[in-house]
C-alpha cells in the first residue's frame, strides 16, 4: 500500500477519529488534560506504527503530562483500537506533541494587537488633522 493510497487515507481519518473518540471519553487518566485533541495521525503503508499528532490547551506542564499519561495508556487504546477498527496489524502509537494550535492562538493574539495599534494610531492622525485644520468639534 502506498503512503498517499485512498486506503491509507481513509484508514488515518478513521484511526484518528477513534483515537479522539478514546482519549476524550475512554482514558480516565487525571494527567491527560481535558483539552486534548488528536490533530493528525499518519500510518505507516505496512499498519505496524502509527504516529499521532497530539495538541493540549494548556501550559507545558499540561502537555508534558498529557504525553506521559498517554504513553501510559498505550495498551488500552492499542485495545480499542484494534476493537474498533479491523485491521490486520494494530500499530504501534507513538504519540507527539503539536503546537500548531498553540502558535495559531499566539500568533492571532499578535495580529489582533497590530490592528488595534494601527486603528489607534489612524483615530490619533485623524484628530490632529482635525486640530491642525481648526474644524470646529475638534480636540484643542
Amino acid at each position: 500500500m502506498r503512503k498517499n493510497s485512498v486506503k491509507n487515507i481513509r484508514i488515518n481519518g478513521e484511526v484518528q477519529r477513534v483515537l479522539a473518540e478514546t482519549i476524550r471519553s475512554g482514558i480516565k487518566d487525571p494527567r491527560i488534560a481535558p483539552m486534548t485533541s488528536v490533530v493528525a495521525v499518519e500510518v505507516a503503508p505496512d499498519l505496524k506504527s502509527c504516529k499521532a499528532w497530539i495538541s493540549v490547551l494548556g501550559d507545558e506542564k499540561a502537555q508534558a503530562d498529557t504525553l506521559a499519561g498517554l504513553r501510559n495508556a498505550e495498551g488500552y487504546i492499542r485495545s480499542v483500537l484494534a476493537k474498533t477498527v479491523n485491521l490486520r496489524n494494530t500499530p504501534q502509537i507513538t504519540f507527539i506533541a503539536d503546537q500548531s494550535i498553540a502558535y495559531g492562538v499566539n500568533m492571532s493574539k499578535l495580529i489582533d494587537e497590530v490592528v488595534e495599534k494601527d486603528e489607534r494610531a489612524a483615530r490619533n492622525g485623524a484628530q490632529q488633522e482635525k486640530a491642525a485644520s481648526g474644524e470646529p468639534g475638534a480636540e484643542q
